[in-house]
C-alpha cells in the first residue's frame, strides 16, 4: 500500500483512469506497484501509458472504459510518424499490458488493444559497413607489408574481408588451421560454441 501512495502522490492520476471511479483508480496504481518489477520497465510504462491517456482525454474520450480498438490503432499509427518502430511497439506493448490488467480486475469488460498490431520493425543491414572490392584492394594494399606486423596485419584484414571471418575466429587460428587441399588454399575457422567452419580461399585472399 506505500508504493501506491508513493505513486499517487508523484503525480495526479490520468483523468481518464479517476473518471472511471475508485476501482479503477485502484487497479491502475496497483499495475504499476505489484505487477511490473523492474523500475525501468514501470517508468517506461509509465510514460507511455500517461501519454496515451492524455491524447484519448484530448478527443473527447471520456473514460479508460471508453477507449476503442480505433482509438489504440490510431495512437499507434500517429506515434510511428514520429517515433521509431521500436519506441511505438513498446508503447504498445505497455497499453495492451495495463488494459489486460484491467480486464482482470473487472474495470473493463475488453481489452481495446488485443486486435492492434504494432509497426513492422526489422534491421536490414548491419551496423558494420560492407567494402565492395576495389575498396577491400585499397584498404589491402594501403598496408606497409616490410614488416611482420604488417604482412600480420594484411594476412587477417585480407581473411576478415575475403571470408567474412568474425575476428575473435581470425585471431584464434593457428597455423594448421590454414592448409592446402586439391589444390587449393583452405582456412579452418573456430567459431562461437566449439564449431569449426572449414572453407577454401577466396582467389584473391590466395594472392
Amino acid at each position: 500500500m506505500n508504493d501506491l501512495v508513493q505513486i499517487a502522490a508523484s503525480q495526479p492520476l490520468p483523468a481518464l483512469v479517476t473518471a472511471a471511479g475508485e476501482r479503477a483508480q485502484i487497479r491502475f496504481l496497483e499495475f504499476f506497484a505489484a505487477n511490473i518489477r523492474n523500475a525501468n520497465t514501470r517508468r517506461a510504462y509509465a510514460r507511455a501509458v500517461v501519454d496515451f491517456l492524455a491524447w484519448c482525454e484530448g478527443r473527447g474520450v471520456a473514460s479508460v472504459t471508453g477507449v476503442q480498438p480505433l482509438h489504440v490503432g490510431a495512437y499507434i499509427e500517429a506515434l510511428s510518424l514520429s517515433r521509431s518502430a521500436p519506441t511505438a511497439k513498446q508503447h504498445l506493448a505497455a497499453i495492451r499490458h495495463l488494459f489486460d490488467w484491467l480486464v482482470m480486475g473487472q474495470v473493463v469488460p475488453l481489452n481495446p488493444a488485443a486486435s492492434v498490431r504494432g509497426p513492422s520493425h526489422s534491421v536490414r543491414r548491419g551496423k558494420t559497413p560492407v567494402l565492395d572490392p576495389t575498396e577491400a584492394r585499397q584498404l589491402l594494399d594501403a598496408i606497409d607489408i616490410s614488416t611482420p606486423a604488417g604482412l600480420r596485419d594484411r594476412a587477417l584484414i585480407g581473411l576478415m574481408v575475403f571470408s567474412f571471418a568474425r575476428i575473435g575466429a581470425a585471431l584464434g587460428m593457428k597455423v594448421e588451421d590454414v592448409y592446402v587441399q586439391s589444390r587449393r588454399l583452405w582456412v579452418r575457422l573456430h567459431e562461437k560454441g566449439g564449431k569449426i567452419h572449414e572453407m577454401p580461399c577466396h582467389h584473391s585472399l590466395e594472392a
